[in-house]
Order: C-alpha cells, then structure tokens, then sequence
C-alpha cells in the first residue's frame, strides 16, 4: 500500500491561530483557558473555557461576526456558515500554505476532504425556530443550511472547490480521528492523493453547558486549577472550539513536488467498548484493543512508541480508563512517556483528535514531548505510567495519539519520523 505523509498543518485554537503560535505555546506550557463572562452569567456552576481569541459571533446574524481579515470570505458565503465553519477556513487556508498546494491541487478529483463537528448547536436551534414560528416560507435557504448537522462539510466542500471525496464524520470525540484514519486509508488504497482532514467545534453556551448538565465539566473558576488530566483532585473537563487541519499525502506525490514532510502515518486502529452510552468501560479494553490494532497496522511493537499525546480529559473515570489501557499494553522495560495537551488547549469535542494529531506532528517535526500541565498531585493510579510533568526536549520517533467518545469510539493514531 502507499505511504501517507502529512505536509500541511493549520490551526485556529485557545492557544493560538496559527502553527507558530501554537508551537510556542506548547513549548511554553501556555494555557488557553479562561474566565467566559457570558458562561459564567449563564450558570452557578461552569465557568471556564479555551476561548478563541480574535473572533467573536454575538449573534445568528453573520453580519454581526468578527474575525481576522485573512480569513476569506465573501458576503455570499459568509450566509451559509456557522462559527465553527469560519474558524476551519482559517485552518485550511494555512494549512493548504504551509504544504505550498496551489489551487489546481486543492480543487481536482485527486485531492478529498473529511471532516468532523456536532454541528453548531445555536444554529441549528435557530434554524428549526425559524421554521416552526416563521413558517417554511419565510425561512430562507441559508437559514436552513446553517442549522444542518453537516453544516462544516457543505461549506468547506464549496468554499475550497474540493472535487474528490468529502464526508462529514460524526463519533463525538473520536469523530475527527476517525476522519484521519480514514483518509489515511484512502491514500494507502491509491484512491486519493491528498486529503484535507479538519475538525472544529463551535465554542459558546450552547456547545458547552450540556455537558454542565452531565456533570463532566469542571467547577473551577482559576485556569490554573483545570483542567488538570491526572492530577489526582481533577474535577473534569473544560471545552473548547476553534479548527485544526492537516493536510495528508501520498508520500511518492510529495516528494516529487519537494514538498516538506511534518511525520509519516504509519498506522492507526479502532475500537468500541460495547459498554455504556457515556461513561468508559473503567478497564480501558476498548482503547486497548485500538491501540494494538495501531501497532499491527504499522508493523510496530510497543516499546516502538516514544510519546503519547492521551485523550486524558481531567474526568476520574476517563483518566482511569486510559490509564488502565496503556498498562495493559506497554509492559515492557521501554514505555512511551506521556502527557494529555487538553490541560493547556481544552477538551475539543470533535475536534479533540485532529487537533493532537497535528500536536503530535508537531512534536516529531520540532523535536519534543509537551508537558501535562497543572498536576499538583499525580493519582497513585498513574504508577508504571511516565507522565510528563515537564517539558521534554527530545525528539519521539515515534508518536501515538488516542481518542475516545462517548457510547465507547475509540480510536489510535501513530506518527513517526519521516
């Protein structure tokens, strides 16, 4: 089969809006997270969020939005779109520069894109209000493409001229690693060339207090204090929005365009728990299995892996899963050491996978391992498991990316040295 490169990478995030930025700010340990005064005005209990700076969306009305020039929108194409949706044309117009693809290689039948979000829950309620109070009739067409679940795919399918595969995918936060296993596939079968895989989140009330709701989300007010993956007081996740985009390439049709390579995918795999609706199966086997159909897949043993970017979301009962996944699969003398970046970006949602995933290349292409932040007491429960407390300046050969979604999606990627 084909090799898969990844030559493009672009991203609209709690820690900057673009690669640079968001290079520094892992190096940095730089959090994203703050004090959301209209959350916080909306609830008792949440108040914290990886807010995207540079943007703001106080209303339906696109008219009302803000956000950096560079983003290229018409009038036109701004009516059909949801916040989420403005902030992955942002990533993909830096990603598509950053892997030098002209325009005759963006819009051809070789280049496909998949990509992964809820839909924009606020959009989608207002679309549906329109119709039930306003009447069909007096509902417009735009209104109606932006209450749509796959309202990122439509948009980012026209906007980008794409003439190759394009599918919106939808496994809650596993949903943007599926998207990039799967474009992986397409390449390796020789059905594509280059694929765009994207993930982005909307980042206001709607998208956030459901899950105030469920009691995932952490009650702090200090960005210090949360999230704080395998701390030993952690008290749950905090969301975030924003886009991430990685651009994947047959490794032949790279080099021959002399195209820069951030890492190779070398392999990745899934798995379900077959468990519950939420909550994790609590022995991580279904991760587990992901993570060595990842290791088959690439041809790779376990003390191959140097550094794992977790799904770690500061939840007890997720953070135990996964704990309990990766000691049941690195048992060697040689374990990967390990860090869940959420405690600096936030927990993405959909976009949580691509955006590791591109952390992840960064990391290959840089030259380090960051750090998992916040921890002022590691659970006793991480014991056998190297957690980064500190930055680490070395460079993983090889790195793996997990993800994990609600009703038990579980999903491993892995990247090594090109």
């Amino acid at each position: 089969m084909n090799r898969v490169v990844v030559t493009g990478l672009g991203f609209i995030s709690s820690i900057g809006n673009s690669r640079s930025t968001v290079l520094e700010s892992l190096r940095e340990g730089r959090c994203g997270i703050e004090v959301m005064p209209e959350l916080a005005a909306a609830n008792d209990r949440v108040k914290l969020a990886g807010t995207v700076k540079g943007f703001s969306f106080p209303s339906n009305d696109q008219l009302d939005w803000t956000f950096p020039d560079s983003i290229a929108l018409s009038r036109t194409q701004l009516r059909t779109m949801v916040p989420h949706a403005v902030f992955a044309v942002g990533a993909m117009q830096e990603a598509i520069a950053d892997a030098g693809l002209d325009p005759a290689l963006v819009s051809t039948p070789h280049t496909g894109l998949y990509c992964a979000s809820a839909g924009s829950s606020s959009m989608i309620y207002a679309a549906l209000d329109s119709v039930l109070k306003r009447g069909p009739a007096r509902t417009s067409a735009p209104t109606v493409v932006t209450g749509m679940p796959n309202s990122l795919h439509l948009n980012l399918t026209a906007r980008f001229g794409i003439k190759g595969a394009s599918v919106g995918f939808s496994s809650a936060c596993a949903s943007s690693a599926h998207a990039l296993g799967s474009a992986c596939d397409l390449i390796r079968m020789g059905r594509q060339k280059i694929m765009f895989v994207v993930g982005a989140e909307d980042c206001d009330l709607c998208n956030i207090l459901p899950f105030a709701s469920l009691r995932a989300l952490s009650q702090q007010s200090d960005p210090a204090l949360a999230p704080r993956p395998f701390d030993a007081n952690r008290d749950g996740f905090i969301v975030t929005g924003g886009a991430a985009t990685l651009v994947l390439e047959d490794a032949d049709h790279a080099a021959a365009r002399g195209a820069t390579v951030y890492a190779e995918v070398t392999g990745w795999g899934q798995a379900s728990d077959g468990y519950d609706v939420v909550a994790p199966d609590p022995s991580g086997s279904g991760l587990a299995r992901a993570i060595t159909n990842a290791l088959q897949d690439a041809n790779l043993e376990s003390s191959a892996i140097d550094y794992i970017n977790a799904h770690a979301t500061a939840t007890h009962a997720g953070d135990l899963a996964e704990l309990n996944a990766l000691k049941t699969v690195f048992t060697g003398d040689k374990r990967p050491k390990v860090s869940s970046t959420k405690a600096l970006t936030g927990h993405g949602l959909s976009l949580a996978g691509a955006l590791e995933a591109g952390i992840c290349c960064l990391a290959v292409r840089e030259g380090f391992m960051p750090v998992s932040a916040k921890i002022q007491q590691l659970d006793p429960a991480c014991e056998g498991v190297s957690i980064l407390t500190e930055r680490c300046d070395e460079a993983p050969r090889v790195a793996m990316s997990n993800s994990s979604g609600f009703g038990g999606s579980n999903v491993a990627l892995i990247f090594s040295q090109a």
